[in-house]
């Protein structure tokens, strides 16, 4: 097993489908403009001066709801022009829905995919280049493992349910359970792809650099490890990690993660290559020498955040359990202590929220997460909803 999770940690899963692969332009170097950002390496470093600080008070005004009666929705990815894939957890598939009329096509179902407790279809991403290799990447999981994929989009085909390729396996092996699989993906500031994973409920594997459970991956668009990661020959970017389940970025390019607990604190992390997040020896802010401790915490009951997002000067987080949206306003201060105390919304009035994802400007898109079997469907759920926010 141990050889087995070691191998994960390297280029995996075969050659492209030769159908229009994915820019590899950067591989086995950290971009310069990646690189020049002191927030990125530097868990020391401040935003220039310059950056506008958020109202230490905010607030949220749902707009309208964009589409209603999705099933298990998980993963949310803006395509360009506006329109939004969504993936189903349960079902296995992924939907175009439209930006403005909210009308949904079914794109098809991801082959290989097994359901089952935490597990499914979850998060997806859209290539950097989409406009010239029209690539939807996914993170799922099957019989065996979880991974990552990635298939071509055909928009002008005719068949509705059969517009996705095959998938293209690009890092597999990353251990599977009934809880705790991560799953979030997103294409960074670098234009390098970032996973969250879990810890599959083995609390050993997040202070396993071998094993990719409990961490942060970051690698090419074709699975590949960057030298410009902690180690060059791993994918492992940070760890000590419990089930990390949302990661976003933030006007500085610096990488935020959100992640659940076990029964005390959940967490929101500021994130640096290699650094150590504590599970299983710590939960939340413990401040002991070789851990990083969370810039923000919440009781699970409050919280057990999913989705995040930027936008505003502030990091949206969706709460599943806390059933509200939390607002984190972000100082610029050294370490990323926040402006002021996170500010809950819409607490109770929509369910389990899931997903959050910025739509330009003060937009937000926020999914609920009521058909998953552990909330409460309304007639309507589960929906996406528009929101403005300051």
């Amino acid at each position: 097993m141990a050889a087995l999770a070691a191998g994960t940690l390297l280029l995996t899963a075969g050659c492209s489908s030769g159908n229009g692969s994915a820019s590899t332009s950067g591989v086995g170097q950290m971009p310069s403009s990646f690189r020049s950002s002191p927030a990125a390496s530097d868990p020391s470093a401040s935003p220039s001066a310059s950056v506008a600080l958020p109202p230490a008070k905010g607030s949220v005004k749902v707009v309208s709801t964009l589409t209603a009666g999705l099933d298990s929705p998980w993963g949310l990815a803006e395509l360009p022009g506006g329109d939004l894939l969504v993936s189903s957890r349960d079902k296995g598939t992924i939907t175009r829905i439209d930006g403005k009329s909210g009308e949904k096509t079914l794109l098809g179902a991801v082959p290989g995919v097994s359901p089952g407790g935490e597990g499914g279809l979850l998060g997806i991403a859209v290539s950097p280049t989409y406009g010239s290799d029209h690539l939807v990447y996914a993170y799922f999981t099957t019989a065996s493992d979880n991974r990552i994929a990635r298939m071509q989009y055909d928009e002008n085909g005719t068949a509705p349910g059969r517009l996705l390729g095959a998938p293209d396996t690009i890092l597999r092996g990353i251990p599977k359970g009934s809880i705790h699989n991560g799953g979030r993906i997103a294409f960074g500031p670098d234009h390098m792809l970032y996973a969250g994973t879990g810890d599959t409920g083995d609390t050993g594997l997040a202070q396993d650099k071998k094993s990719p459970a409990g961490k942060i991956l970051r690698m090419t668009p074709d699975g590949r490890p960057l030298r410009g990661n902690p180690e060059a020959d791993s994918v492992v970017y940070s760890y000590g990690h419990r089930n990390v389940q949302g990661l976003a970025w933030d006007g500085q390019k610096q990488l935020w993660a959100s992640e659940f607990g076990q029964d005390t604190w959940d967490e929101l992390n500021r994130i640096v290559p290699g650094g150590n997040y504590g599970w299983p020896e710590v939960e939340g802010k413990a401040g002991k020498p070789g851990f990083i401790d969370p810039v923000a915490q919440w009781k699970p009951s409050e919280a057990s955040p999913s989705g995040i997002a930027f936008a505003k000067g502030s990091i949206w987080m969706a709460g599943l359990r806390g059933e509200r949206l939390w607002r984190i306003p972000l100082s610029g201060r050294r370490g990323g202590e926040p402006l002021a105390a996170p500010q809950s919304f819409l607490k109770g009035k929509y369910g389990r929220l899931r997903t959050v994802l910025a739509a330009g400007g003060n937009r937000l898109w926020l999914v609920t997460s009521n058909t998953d079997t552990r909330g409460t469907p309304k007639p309507g759920d589960d929906r996406i909803l528009v929101l403005e926010v300051r």
